[in-house]
Protein backbone atom coordinates (compact mmCIF):
# COMPACT_ATOMS: atom_id res chain seq x y z
CA UNK A 1 0.00 0.00 0.00
CA UNK A 2 1.04 3.50 -0.73
CA UNK A 3 0.39 5.73 1.94
CA UNK A 4 -0.52 9.26 0.90
CA UNK A 5 -1.67 10.97 4.29
CA UNK A 6 0.28 10.71 8.57
CA UNK A 7 -2.38 12.18 10.27
CA UNK A 8 -0.97 11.98 13.77
CA UNK A 9 -1.70 13.26 17.29
CA UNK A 10 0.50 15.89 19.05
CA UNK A 11 0.84 15.47 22.29
CA UNK A 12 2.86 12.31 23.83
CA UNK A 13 2.57 10.91 20.25
CA UNK A 14 4.95 13.52 18.03
CA UNK A 15 6.01 15.35 20.75
CA UNK A 16 8.18 14.19 23.72
CA UNK A 17 7.63 14.70 27.39
CA UNK A 18 9.15 18.11 26.96
CA UNK A 19 6.63 19.04 24.94
CA UNK A 20 9.37 19.00 21.34
CA UNK A 21 9.77 17.66 18.41
CA UNK A 22 12.80 15.31 18.34
CA UNK A 23 15.44 15.68 15.63
CA UNK A 24 14.96 12.31 14.60
CA UNK A 25 10.72 12.82 13.58
CA UNK A 26 11.76 15.97 11.85
CA UNK A 27 14.32 14.64 9.83
CA UNK A 28 12.11 11.63 8.50
CA UNK A 29 8.87 13.87 8.61
CA UNK A 30 10.51 15.66 5.65
CA UNK A 31 12.08 12.83 3.43
CA UNK A 32 8.22 11.72 3.69
CA UNK A 33 7.39 15.08 2.30
CA UNK A 34 10.27 14.77 -0.48
CA UNK A 35 8.06 11.45 -1.07
CA UNK A 36 4.81 13.38 -1.88
CA UNK A 37 3.11 11.92 1.45
CA UNK A 38 1.42 14.75 3.59
CA UNK A 39 1.88 14.89 7.42
CA UNK A 40 -0.75 15.97 9.16
CA UNK A 41 -1.10 17.68 12.52
CA UNK A 42 -4.20 15.93 14.20
CA UNK A 43 -5.05 17.60 17.37
CA UNK A 44 -7.49 18.47 20.18
CA UNK A 45 -5.98 21.83 20.50
CA UNK A 46 -6.30 24.84 18.43
CA UNK A 47 -4.92 25.05 15.31
CA UNK A 48 -3.33 28.63 16.81
CA UNK A 49 -1.36 26.76 19.33
CA UNK A 50 0.83 24.81 17.00
CA UNK A 51 2.56 27.44 14.81
CA UNK A 52 5.71 27.01 16.41
CA UNK A 53 5.61 22.94 16.15
CA UNK A 54 4.63 23.81 12.03
CA UNK A 55 7.82 25.90 11.87
CA UNK A 56 9.57 23.28 12.99
CA UNK A 57 8.12 20.82 10.73
CA UNK A 58 9.03 22.85 7.54
CA UNK A 59 4.92 23.42 7.33
CA UNK A 60 4.57 26.88 8.60
CA UNK A 61 2.33 29.12 5.94
CA UNK A 62 2.67 26.33 3.63
CA UNK A 63 -0.03 26.38 0.98
CA UNK A 64 -1.65 22.31 0.35
CA UNK A 65 -0.82 21.50 4.04
CA UNK A 66 -3.35 20.90 6.68
CA UNK A 67 -3.87 20.45 10.15
CA UNK A 68 -6.95 19.01 11.82
CA UNK A 69 -7.96 20.67 15.38
CA UNK A 70 -9.73 20.81 18.07
CA UNK A 71 -10.34 17.21 18.03
CA UNK A 72 -11.76 17.39 14.64
CA UNK A 73 -13.76 20.54 15.14
CA UNK A 74 -11.68 22.66 12.81
CA UNK A 75 -10.05 22.22 9.23
CA UNK A 76 -7.49 24.27 8.53
CA UNK A 77 -4.86 25.01 5.09
CA UNK A 78 -2.05 26.33 7.02
CA UNK A 79 -1.49 28.83 4.48
CA UNK A 80 -2.95 32.02 6.26
CA UNK A 81 -4.60 29.54 8.78
CA UNK A 82 -7.52 29.25 5.97
CA UNK A 83 -10.68 27.67 7.97
CA UNK A 84 -11.46 24.81 5.70
CA UNK A 85 -14.42 24.13 8.37
CA UNK A 86 -15.57 24.43 11.69
CA UNK A 87 -18.02 22.81 13.87
CA UNK A 88 -18.36 23.57 17.28
CA UNK A 89 -20.79 23.79 20.24
CA UNK A 90 -23.53 25.50 20.92
CA UNK A 91 -23.26 28.45 23.33
CA UNK A 92 -25.95 26.99 25.42
CA UNK A 93 -24.49 23.85 25.73
CA UNK A 94 -21.03 25.14 26.59
CA UNK A 95 -22.83 27.12 29.26
CA UNK A 96 -24.46 24.31 31.09
CA UNK A 97 -21.42 21.97 31.02
CA UNK A 98 -19.25 24.99 32.28
CA UNK A 99 -21.64 25.69 34.96
CA UNK A 100 -21.98 21.92 36.61
CA UNK A 101 -18.12 21.76 35.89
CA UNK A 102 -18.19 24.47 38.83
CA UNK A 103 -19.99 22.22 41.06
CA UNK A 104 -16.56 19.55 40.31
CA UNK A 105 -12.82 19.23 41.71
CA UNK A 106 -11.65 20.34 37.65
CA UNK A 107 -10.09 23.32 35.95
CA UNK A 108 -12.16 24.29 33.02
CA UNK A 109 -10.97 25.30 29.23
CA UNK A 110 -13.12 26.79 26.62
CA UNK A 111 -12.06 27.29 23.38
CA UNK A 112 -12.88 29.81 20.74
CA UNK A 113 -11.57 29.48 17.40
CA UNK A 114 -8.88 31.34 18.57
CA UNK A 115 -8.06 31.68 22.30
CA UNK A 116 -8.09 29.69 25.32
CA UNK A 117 -10.00 30.47 28.52
CA UNK A 118 -8.99 28.89 31.61
CA UNK A 119 -10.78 28.87 35.09
CA UNK A 120 -10.06 27.00 37.69
CA UNK A 121 -6.41 26.66 36.95
CA UNK A 122 -4.22 24.20 39.10
CA UNK A 123 -1.03 23.95 40.16
CA UNK A 124 0.17 21.49 37.53
CA UNK A 125 -2.00 22.37 34.61
CA UNK A 126 -0.42 26.03 34.73
CA UNK A 127 2.76 24.23 34.28
CA UNK A 128 2.18 22.21 31.59
CA UNK A 129 0.61 25.61 29.73
CA UNK A 130 4.24 27.10 30.67
CA UNK A 131 5.93 24.05 29.18
CA UNK A 132 3.70 24.03 26.43
CA UNK A 133 4.06 27.89 25.48
CA UNK A 134 0.74 28.08 25.18
CA UNK A 135 -1.25 31.26 25.55
CA UNK A 136 -4.22 31.27 27.43
CA UNK A 137 -6.44 33.74 29.52
CA UNK A 138 -7.22 33.28 32.92
CA UNK A 139 -10.51 33.79 34.12
CA UNK A 140 -11.74 35.61 37.39
CA UNK A 141 -15.23 35.48 37.43
CA UNK A 142 -17.05 32.22 37.51
CA UNK A 143 -19.05 32.48 33.93
CA UNK A 144 -18.76 32.58 30.36
CA UNK A 145 -21.84 34.98 29.41
CA UNK A 146 -18.93 37.48 27.59
CA UNK A 147 -18.37 34.56 25.32
CA UNK A 148 -22.26 34.58 24.14
CA UNK A 149 -21.24 35.72 20.75
CA UNK A 150 -18.16 33.72 20.09
CA UNK A 151 -17.83 30.70 18.07
CA UNK A 152 -16.94 27.94 20.56
CA UNK A 153 -15.05 24.58 19.47
CA UNK A 154 -15.14 22.73 22.75
CA UNK A 155 -14.75 23.15 26.00
CA UNK A 156 -12.86 20.10 28.62
CA UNK A 157 -12.60 19.70 32.56
CA UNK A 158 -8.74 19.01 33.64
CA UNK A 159 -7.70 16.53 36.39
CA UNK A 160 -4.65 14.21 36.62
CA UNK A 161 -7.52 11.58 38.37
CA UNK A 162 -8.51 10.25 35.00
CA UNK A 163 -10.92 7.63 36.62
CA UNK A 164 -12.82 10.54 38.77
CA UNK A 165 -13.40 12.33 35.47
CA UNK A 166 -14.54 9.08 33.84
CA UNK A 167 -16.84 8.95 36.92
CA UNK A 168 -18.20 11.86 35.85
CA UNK A 169 -19.22 10.99 32.52
CA UNK A 170 -22.58 9.17 33.58
CA UNK A 171 -23.58 11.40 36.07
CA UNK A 172 -23.71 14.47 33.02
CA UNK A 173 -25.62 12.39 30.77
CA UNK A 174 -28.48 14.01 31.11
CA UNK A 175 -26.14 17.24 29.89
CA UNK A 176 -23.78 15.40 26.87
CA UNK A 177 -26.18 12.67 25.60
CA UNK A 178 -27.65 13.24 21.86
CA UNK A 179 -25.47 16.62 21.59
CA UNK A 180 -21.59 16.18 22.53
CA UNK A 181 -19.02 13.33 21.92
CA UNK A 182 -17.06 12.48 24.97
CA UNK A 183 -13.17 11.63 25.04
CA UNK A 184 -10.25 12.14 26.96
CA UNK A 185 -7.04 12.94 26.14
CA UNK A 186 -3.38 13.08 27.84
CA UNK A 187 -4.20 11.59 30.67
CA UNK A 188 -6.10 14.73 32.04
CA UNK A 189 -8.50 16.05 29.67
CA UNK A 190 -12.28 15.14 29.72
CA UNK A 191 -13.31 17.06 26.65
CA UNK A 192 -16.69 17.64 25.14
CA UNK A 193 -17.05 18.00 21.56
CA UNK A 194 -20.40 18.79 19.33
CA UNK A 195 -21.72 15.58 18.33
CA UNK A 196 -20.20 13.97 15.22
CA UNK A 197 -17.07 15.70 15.74
CA UNK A 198 -13.67 14.02 15.82
CA UNK A 199 -10.69 13.17 14.54
CA UNK A 200 -12.21 10.08 12.58
CA UNK A 201 -14.39 12.42 10.91
CA UNK A 202 -11.71 15.09 10.06
CA UNK A 203 -9.59 12.90 8.46
CA UNK A 204 -12.33 11.56 6.34
CA UNK A 205 -12.94 14.93 5.46
CA UNK A 206 -9.49 15.82 4.79
CA UNK A 207 -8.81 12.67 2.72
CA UNK A 208 -12.45 13.62 0.43
CA UNK A 209 -10.96 16.86 -0.21
CA UNK A 210 -7.74 15.85 -1.44
CA UNK A 211 -9.30 12.95 -3.25
CA UNK A 212 -7.30 10.12 -0.98
CA UNK A 213 -8.89 7.19 -0.27
CA UNK A 214 -9.20 6.48 3.18
CA UNK A 215 -7.63 3.23 2.82
CA UNK A 216 -4.21 5.36 1.72
CA UNK A 217 -4.21 7.13 5.57
CA UNK A 218 -1.93 6.44 8.29
CA UNK A 219 -3.20 7.59 11.46
CA UNK A 220 -1.35 7.48 14.79
CA UNK A 221 -2.16 8.43 18.91
CA UNK A 222 -1.60 7.68 22.04
CA UNK A 223 -5.01 8.38 23.73
CA UNK A 224 -8.95 8.06 23.73
CA UNK A 225 -9.50 10.58 21.80
CA UNK A 226 -7.36 9.31 18.78
CA UNK A 227 -9.75 5.94 18.34
CA UNK A 228 -12.03 7.64 15.94
CA UNK A 229 -9.30 8.51 13.74
CA UNK A 230 -7.52 5.11 14.52
CA UNK A 231 -10.96 3.25 14.02
CA UNK A 232 -11.86 4.76 10.30
CA UNK A 233 -7.42 5.07 8.85
CA UNK A 234 -5.92 2.23 6.28
CA UNK A 235 -2.99 1.58 8.87
CA UNK A 236 -3.55 2.53 12.79
CA UNK A 237 -0.88 2.70 15.17
CA UNK A 238 -0.37 3.35 18.58
CA UNK A 239 2.57 4.72 20.00
CA UNK A 240 4.23 2.77 22.67
CA UNK A 241 3.24 4.78 25.49
CA UNK A 242 -0.01 4.63 24.73
CA UNK A 243 -3.07 3.82 26.76
CA UNK A 244 -3.73 -0.01 26.78
CA UNK A 245 -7.77 0.49 25.15
CA UNK A 246 -5.91 2.05 22.15
CA UNK A 247 -3.06 -0.42 21.48
CA UNK A 248 -5.88 -2.95 21.33
CA UNK A 249 -7.56 -1.67 18.35
CA UNK A 250 -4.69 -0.46 16.26
CA UNK A 251 -2.77 -2.83 13.82
CA UNK A 252 0.53 -2.10 15.13
CA UNK A 253 2.10 -0.69 18.22
CA UNK A 254 5.83 1.20 17.76
CA UNK A 255 9.07 0.02 19.56
CA UNK A 256 9.35 4.02 19.95
CA UNK A 257 7.86 5.68 23.04
CA UNK A 258 7.07 9.45 22.24
CA UNK A 259 10.44 10.26 23.64
CA UNK A 260 11.87 8.32 20.89
CA UNK A 261 10.37 8.94 17.74
CA UNK A 262 7.27 6.98 16.84
CA UNK A 263 6.35 8.91 13.64
CA UNK A 264 10.08 8.64 12.80
CA UNK A 265 9.60 4.47 12.86
CA UNK A 266 6.29 4.63 11.11
CA UNK A 267 7.90 6.57 8.33
CA UNK A 268 10.65 3.95 8.27
CA UNK A 269 8.80 1.16 8.20
CA UNK A 270 5.86 2.25 5.45
CA UNK A 271 6.90 5.20 4.04
CA UNK A 272 10.62 4.81 3.21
Amino acid sequence: MAYKIIASDMDETLLNDQHAICQRNIDLILKAKEKGVKFVPATGRGFMSIQHDLKTLGLYDEAQEYVISFNGGALTENKNNQLIYFEGLSFEKTKEIFEYGLQCDVCQHVYTKDTVYVFNLSKSEAQRIKDQKVECVIMEENSIDFLKDEPISKILYQNTDVPYLMSLEPKMKHIWEGECAVSYSSNRYMEFNKIGVDKGAGLKHLAQILGVDISECIAVGDNYNDLPMLKVAGLSVAAQNAVDDVKKVCDITTQADNNEGVIAEIIERFIL
